[in-house]
């Protein structure tokens, strides 16, 4: 048999089963659609903590108190005792390390900040002048906190845009004077609209002085300390110098914990990527399952085209011509199955991508690969069965049924 008269009888037995053909595509286009969904959402999430993080600066690194080794977990707890407090003056330190650019202390609380009638509740960080350099943010109106001795600060304040919209309403909010609990500043400054980073809303802020945040919320205790290093190559240099500096300050006891962008990338990267694995393969199953669907409708098949194939069989067509057969009409299925999956993932994706727009949602290239051709290895695969059922019928037994 030519390959041009097995593709045309193949395709006759296809149209002419249109209720069984329209099944095994469904089964078939599902399974390739629910993978490539899956993946992009693992995608998508794993480009958007990406993207985040990229947002911070390549040269980034964040001391933390506590020593997560010790404690087997997040930093923050020594086994046995509270970890040691971070100081302004354990910050200033690190300015040492001939690797640091630039250091950006952290107290981070929340508050009731008052203007006029109006009042909102929202994060107050305190910090020094380097902030916006080192979170690389920009200024949307005025200027940031000055520059000096961190110690020592002056009543000023710098604000979100969403508190500016909210509390001023449209009216100028630099030169005002608010109140965040019983300490009154002045807005020198609004920070341009950045939205969501991290899962923190940067337009939501208040950014005071760090002498004044210490007294706003009585601590003397850093939530974080932000380091720039020179350059992404000083990177590991600087953490190095850091636990030094900090260990040697702390009585020589490593109580400290200096995590860099590429190990935070690092680690959800592969989670991520593990995560979207996982549910590939979960998903996946349900090309096993339209593949059995495949198997069961051919078995019936055989069974009621047992004189067509005892026809072809009295005209001198092989067993492996009768495999051949059913194999092509399978291999028909799953690649009309795979184009049908294809179609119903992307408009998937586009609708996901409508409803979250500011993750970037993206197929990886792998699946587009893999669904497809999974889909086409299990048609075949589970479609064995049924041609060699058909092969080994007696051409003589298969014209004489009814059937």
């Amino acid at each position: 048999m030519r390959p041009a008269d097995l593709l045309d009888f193949t395709w006759q037995v296809v149209r002419g089963n249109r209720g069984r053909t329209l099944l095994i595509l469904l089964a078939m286009g599902i399974g390739v659609a629910a993978v490539l969904i899956v993946t992009t959402l693992g995608e998508g999430a794993r480009r958007y903590v990406l993207n985040q993080f990229s947002g911070l600066g390549a040269n980034l690194l964040i001391v933390l108190p506590g020593r997560s080794e010790t404690a087997g977990g997040t930093p923050g707890f020594l086994v046995g005792k509270m970890p040691r407090d971070l100081t302004i003056d354990d910050a200033q330190s690190l300015l040492r390390s001939r690797a640091v650019r630039r250091i950006a202390p952290l107290i981070v609380g929340a508050g009731d900040v008052h203007w006029n009638a109006r009042t909102r509740a929202t994060p107050v960080l305190g910090t020094t002048a380097e902030f916006i350099v080192v979170r690389q943010m920009d200024m949307g109106q005025g200027m940031f906190l000055p520059e000096g001795d961190p110690h020592h600060a002056q009543p000023v304040c710098v604000i979100g845009a969403k508190v500016k919209r909210e509390l001023f309403q449209g009216k100028e909010a630099v030169g005002e004077w608010l109140r965040i609990g019983d300490r009154r500043f002045r807005v020198i400054g609004v920070i341009a609209a950045q939205g969501q980073s991290l899962g923190f809303d940067t337009d939501e802020i208040v950014v005071v002085p760090l002498a004044a945040a210490q007294a706003l919320f009585n601590t003397e205790s850093l939530f974080r300390i932000m380091i720039e290093a020179k350059s992404r190559s000083q990177v590991p240099f600087a953490k190095q110098d850091a636990l030094d500096i900090l260990r040697t300050r702390h009585e020589g006891e490593r109580d400290v914990t200096v995590i860099t962008q590429d190990a935070i990338l690092s680690t959800f990267d592969r989670i991520l990527g593990a995560l979207t694995l996982a549910v590939a393969g979960i998903a996946a199953i349900s090309l096993s399952v339209a593949g059995i669907l495949i198997m069961n409708v051919m078995l019936i098949s055989v069974s009621q085209r047992k004189r067509e194939i005892g026809l072809l069989k009295a005209l001198g067509a092989s067993g492996g011509q009768v495999r051949l057969i059913f194999f092509t009409e399978a291999v028909l299925l799953a690649l009309a199955g795979a184009v049908a999956g294809l179609l119903g993932g992307w408009i998937g994706q586009m609708m996901i991508a409508d409803l979250y727009p500011d993750i970037p949602f993206t197929t990886p290239w792998w699946a587009l690969i893999a669904a497809p051709l999974t889909a086409l290895l299990t048609s075949v695969i589970f479609s064995v069965a049924p041609a060699r059922q058909a092969a080994r019928l007696d051409p003589v037994v298969a014209l004489s049924s009814r059937k």
